[in-house]
């Protein structure tokens, strides 16, 4: 309840602030009403739910709603740019003919049935216990979590399109399933109880199965065998200490493990990362802080695990060992999990996600907006395997980084051994990913088969899913258990109450065996466990019913699974998701990328990528998402349907393979942005150079960090392709004046993102067209052959500010620039040497149309110049 108080507090203290915006949205709003086809009742009541000041931009970002009778239409969050009380900017996502497509404002279900119609549509069972926490007004309240959520229930009336385009009125409202698998904003009809729109907050990842290539170098450099441990722990001074696979290393593939002392950026975290009440000095000494707070979760609880600790002095250095199961080193890899958020936290700060634009932190130290939203990361998470997800409600509400294990890189190990009689041997078997991790020191027993009542859950009287009543013969031995109808944390379970040691879990399909999962008793489990195949197991249990004596032994072995808490890029990416959602449309707001055309895996697979470049990276190197997951060399194509590269033999996606059912929704068009996002990056470096400084940097890596996040937030609520494109374009407009427009658009354009290019519907992704073609400002002009290399050059920006850029494919040397007005007078001529890139300073020229005219030894060219 506490956050949702504190939400409502923050809405009405912003409202004075909120004011000052609101006359001047509302007076672009009215100016150009007829050019946005707009009718009195459409703009009659926008109202500003968040803004923030970008220092990058020099402008407010401003982000209004559409309201109708007093109702929010979802979805509606508009993107101003505002800069001395004028609009410089304005995305709209606003709804045309409101009047005529609204059906009504007064419902006939109450907010309480919303919820059951919700919880029954989700198939989560009915709510129990409900009660309303807090009133806000008398369409818009909080309810209890009735026992199916893991946060309490927001309920907010307003209205939802439809894909039709009407309007029905419906009721908002949020469920956190206690799993934490899914957190569920549901839009429920306020008439009819229909489902009219759901949209997962967790956004899972959804690798899949990786596709396993072994090769030698998977692990090059971190060497498998070696222990990655300090000589002492002895600390320098009060600075905190990290273990870790750092900045810019993507994984143990890519270098070594290093003690990073004090990594903090005093402006980003400028208490360091373990405090959360705003005074000097850590209120923590384990891995828990204001951006962050990471743990254990392999019994997948989602509740408080085990976190690292320090000590006074903030020492976290643990071994990490990969010749072991990976619960053996969960505390080194928590570290690193700790860390690499707190990364992400202090870089994207420079670049302007910081507390005003709905960062995670507990505390925002007085700079604006909501806290109390730090992360919750969770190292190992039992919930699943070969993935990784993210949930980000919205502005407040703390988000959730869930890290899984990934399948060893090789065969099933064979760490179950039968000691005796026909069956001895060495047999195939998977742990599972609850319970203790198997010992080096073999456990070596009697195996008893379980028996139960064979009444109540199941009919199988060895599954041990009924009361268990040879508990006598089981004590000190290994259970033998048939693969059943329960969960496999209850069965296990069972089993150590009634006093086995261990488990053998017998598959109950002809499949290979599985990692087990904790289901909702695996977190009281304590015993190691392991499942064989169906045939391996079914001999045992038959000998076994034969009255047969077979002692076996469990004991680790290799290879073991991957974690993916060291794999760098994949948290990077988990964390970017979070980034783009509280970014498109406002802090509020964390619905604006469920469009089908949405980039939000590409901007994730970005961030990574920028991240982890290195001094001496090219940019037609092969950068893949995933391969120390994966088990793949770095040079791997990882997750996606090719490595990252400017080089089009590597990688020659374009903007047309959106449409085709051979790319996935969403990773693979997020795939296809990424794609030019990275070649928006090269292109900025080979401009401006590489700057290895992520934080502060000046090169054109940096630039085009600047430009994306700004991007981010200049562009409309679901947004496309295009959008994307031309909020860079807006982002370079407002941050260098345009210097880089012809460099952005021709990057875009070889992609197919042209200046014809058509997004179609965002909501739509097959209805997509490329184009490669360029403004006019922006092609390559000559004399004699338009297609000749000789003789090209590009001038920009045109329109201009004043400052005009000259490239030139080829050295023209020496050169006079002319300036004349529409009358023919001169009024500015200057020397420039034509042999690469020549600026010229019209700034002192009044607003309007010119010539501009070039001569150089045997080259003369004419050009229309716009000055702003």
């Amino acid at each position: 309840m506490k956050k949702f108080t504190y939400l409502l507090a923050f809405l009405c203290m912003g409202m004075a602030t909120a004011q000052d915006f609101s006359s001047v949205v509302k007076n672009y709003l009215n100016n150009n009403r007829a050019q946005l086809s707009f009718q009195s009742a459409d703009i009659g009541d926008p109202r500003v739910n968040s803004h923030s000041f970008s220092k990058s931009m020099g402008v407010e970002n401003v982000y209004v709603s559409q309201y109708y009778q007093g109702l929010e239409i979802f979805n509606s969050n508009s993107s101003f740019a505002i800069k001395n009380g004028n609009v410089v900017s304005a995305n709209l996502s606003f709804t045309t003919g409101v009047s005529e497509k609204a059906n009504t404002a007064t419902p006939v279900l109450g907010a309480s049935t919303a919820i059951q119609k919700a919880a029954g549509y989700l198939a989560i069972g009915s709510a129990t216990n409900l009660q309303v926490l807090e009133t806000i007004s008398a369409t818009e309240m909080i309810f209890t979590n009735g026992g199916i959520s893991l946060e309490n229930i927001p309920v907010k009336l307003g209205f939802q399109k439809t894909e039709d385009g009407r309007l029905k009125l419906a009721w908002d409202l949020s469920i956190y399933l206690l799993d934490a698998s899914h957190y569920y904003s549901v839009k429920i009809d306020a008439i009819s109880g229909e489902l009219l729109n759901v949209n997962d907050w967790v956004t899972s990842c959804d690798f899949g199965a990786p596709t396993h290539a072994h090769f030698a170098e998977t692990k090059p450099q971190a060497e498998q065998s070696v222990l990655f441990k300090s000589e002492t722990n002895m600390t320098l001074g009060n600075d905190p200490q990290y273990r870790v696979f750092a900045l810019p290393y993507e994984s143990p593939s890519h270098g070594p493990a290093t003690i990073e002392t004090n990594p903090a950026d005093p402006i980003a975290s400028p208490l360091g990362w373990h405090d959360v009440d705003g005074v000097p000095g850590a209120e923590y000494t384990i891995t828990r802080g204001n951006n962050v707070y990471a743990q254990e979760d392999r019994d997948d609880n989602n509740g408080t695990g085990a976190s690292p600790d320090g000590g006074v002095n903030l020492v976290f250095d643990f071994e990490y060992n990969f010749n072991t199961n990976p619960a053996n080193m969960v505390d080194a890899v928590t570290v690193n999990l700790f860390y690499w958020n707190n990364i992400m936290h202090d870089v994207w700060y420079q670049y302007g996600f910081d507390e005003a634009s709905g960062n995670f932190q507990e505390n925002n130290y007085g700079n604006g907006a909501l806290g109390s939203d730090s992360v919750n990361a969770d190292a190992q998470d039992g919930g699943g395997t070969n993935n990784a997800n993210f949930s980000t409600p919205p502005d407040g509400f703390n988000p959730r980084m869930q890290m899984y294990l990934w399948s060893a890189s090789g065969p099933a190990g064979k760490p179950f051994t039968v000691n005796n009689g026909p069956l001895a041997g060495e047999y195939t078997a998977v742990p599972a990913t609850f319970g203790s991790p198997l010992p080096e020191t073999p456990i070596t027993e009697d195996l008893v088969l379980v028996e139960d009542s064979d009444v109540g859950i199941s009919t199988d009287p060895n599954d041990a899913c009924d009361p268990i009543l040879n508990g006598v013969d089981l004590t000190g031995k290994i259970a033998v258990i048939r693969r059943g109808e329960c969960e496999f944390g209850f069965k296990v379970l069972s089993a150590e109450n009634a006093g086995a040691i261990a488990v053998i879990m017998v598959n109950n399909v002809a499949s290979a065996p599985i990692a087990m999962g904790p289901g909702d008793n695996g977190g009281s489990v304590t015993i190691p466990s392991v499942m064989v195949t169906q045939a391996d197991g079914e001999a045992i249990i038959a000998a076994l019913e034969n009255n047969e004596t077979i002692n076996g032994s469990l004991f680790e072995t290799g290879p073991y699974a991957i974690d993916g808490d060291l794999d760098n890029g994949i948290i990077a990416h988990e964390y970017g998701h979070g980034i783009s959602n509280r970014l498109t449309g406002g802090p509020n707001n964390t619905n604006c990328l469920g469009n089908a055309e949405q980039m939000g895996e590409g901007w994730s697979d970005w961030f990574g990528l920028m991240l982890t470049m290195e001094p001496g990276d090219l940019p037609e190197d092969r950068r893949g998402i995933g391969t120390y997951a994966t088990g793949q060399p770095t040079t791997g194509t990882g997750i996606r349907n090719a490595p990252y590269s400017t080089d089009f033999g590597i990688n020659g996606f374009t903007y047309a393979d959106t449409n085709s059912g051979a790319i996935s929704q969403p990773h693979g068009i997020g795939f296809v942005w990424a794609t030019m996002l990275w070649d928006l990056t090269w292109a900025l470096i080979d401009e401006y150079g590489f700057d290895e400084d992520v934080y502060y940097g000046t090169g054109g890596n940096n630039i085009a960090m600047q430009l994306v996040i700004d991007g981010i937030k200049l562009q409309n609520c679901s947004p496309g392709f295009v959008d994307g494109r031309d909020a860079i374009l807006m982002a370079d407009e407002l941050n260098n004046n345009g210097a880089n427009k012809c460099l952005i658009w021709k990057v875009f354009a070889d992609r197919g993102l042209g200046f014809s290019a058509s997004q179609g519907s965002s909501f739509n992704r097959t209805d997509q067209s490329e184009a490669f073609d360029l403004p006019q400002e922006c092609e390559f002009l000559g004399t004699g052959d338009a297609g000749s290399l000789e003789e090209k050059l590009v001038i920009y920006p045109n329109p201009s500010n004043g400052i005009i850029n000259i490239d030139t494919r080829t050295a023209l040397g020496d050169a006079q620039i002319a300036i004349y007005d529409l009358n023919g007078r001169e009024v500015l001529t200057t020397q420039v040497e034509l042999n690469n890139t020549a600026s010229v300073n019209a700034s002192n020229l009044s607003q309007g149309v010119y010539l501009m005219k070039i001569e150089a030894e045997n080259y003369t060219h004419t050009a229309k110049l716009i000055i702003n």
